[in-house]
């Protein structure tokens, strides 16, 4: 079987995170800022899982268990929180949310 190098997994870490990163500051919509997020948890995760290998520990893959729980925790509140405000807005746009008042 093949090693896959550390530095090759770190880099495709850094880059889906830095894909989530993009999609979270240029996207509007807030379906898409949770897909970002999501995206960037899994390139945290995936640097985790490189790190785990690399040292030959488990924690790494304990910390992507945890990662991947807080993920589907996070998308089940955020959904929620999408579908209260798309019944409130008609709309999904992050700006709508400036005229919310408290």
């Amino acid at each position: 079987m093949v090693e896959v190098p550390l530095t090759h997994g770190l880099v495709l870490a850094v880059i889906l995170f830095l894909l989530g990163l993009v999609g979270l500051l240029t996207r509007r919509n807030i379906f898409f800022m949770m897909m970002s997020v999501e995206i960037m948890l899994n390139a945290a995760g995936l640097a985790f899982i490189v790190g785990s290998s690399r040292w030959a520990e488990a924690d790494g893959q304990l910390m992507f268990i945890f990662i991947l729980s807080m993920a589907a925790a996070e998308v089940a509140v955020g959904l929620a929180l999408i579908l209260r405000f798309y019944k409130e807005y008609d709309t999904l746009d992050a700006d709508a949310a400036s005229k919310m008042k408290g």
